[in-house]
């Protein structure tokens, strides 16, 4: 692997060990790790898909609640290992290598007040191209765990009221809501993502909540061309 350490973003002083023949974290993984309201109160949070860990380690300058975080892949996993210890981080982040839905084997049911996912965009049709590379297709297309998969399980993680953060394709929406509403984790609030102000939104990030009630508001629509830091830019009041 051509492993090299990097800054994570603005989040200095985090380092992340990243590897050129895979993806490397995105604006994506900021944007999720962002999107959580009010960090500080939540006492336990788990991380699916989580990668090389960015939006874990991130939290952790938001947070000091315990972070547990799930990556399937060995060799993403590793690089995720190397970041956590790098960074000092070993008593706050928990990264467990293996298939989510397998997760139940590791801990009981209605545990968490917060789950994340920054998960595969994009379904594995017969009519998609998916990369040779199995490393990057896994990480890419739902080979190993597709959208539902992660709602029901999310669902099954969360305690009553908990809150699921999500970031996904902006297309995606409609079966992000319903699944929600299948698994009884209610969509509240829906902020899409553009990079240009006269194009359509791209990305979307949702919080729905663990037996919530009915009713979401769309937030306005977030233009993030020009910008130098994503630091604290939602759920400003």
């Amino acid at each position: 692997m051509s492993r090299s350490l990097n800054d994570l973003y603005d989040y200095v002083p985090l380092k992340i060990y990243q590897d050129d023949k895979y993806f490397k974290f995105s604006l994506d993984s900021v944007l999720l790790a962002e999107f959580v309201k009010n960090p500080e109160r939540k006492k336990s949070i788990v991380e699916l898909c989580a990668g090389n860990c960015a939006v874990s380690m991130i939290l952790t300058t938001k947070t000091k609640s315990k972070i547990t975080a799930v990556e399937l892949q060995d060799d993403i996993y590793d690089l995720g290992k190397e970041s956590i210890e790098h960074n000092k981080l070993n008593n706050q982040i928990n990264l467990i290598k293996s298939d989510i839905k397998l997760i139940s084997n590791y801990f009981p049911g209605n545990k968490f007040d917060v789950v994340l996912c920054n998960p595969p965009y994009f379904s594995h049709g017969k009519n998609a191209y998916i990369n040779e590379d199995m490393v990057k297709a896994i990480a890419r297309h739902e080979i190993a765990i597709n959208l539902e998969d992660i709602i029901e399980i999310s669902s099954k993680l969360l305690d009553l009221n908990g809150e699921l953060y999500m970031v996904n394709r902006a297309e995606r929406i409609d079966e992000i809501i319903l699944y929600c509403n299948k698994y009884n984790v209610c969509v509240k609030n829906i902020q899409f993502i553009t990079t240009k102000s006269d194009v359509e939104p791209r990305l979307v990030l949702i919080r729905a909540v663990k037996g919530g009630k009915p009713g979401v508001k769309v937030l306005p629509q977030l233009c993030i061309k020009d910008m130098n830091s994503f630091k604290n830019i939602f759920w400003k009041e």
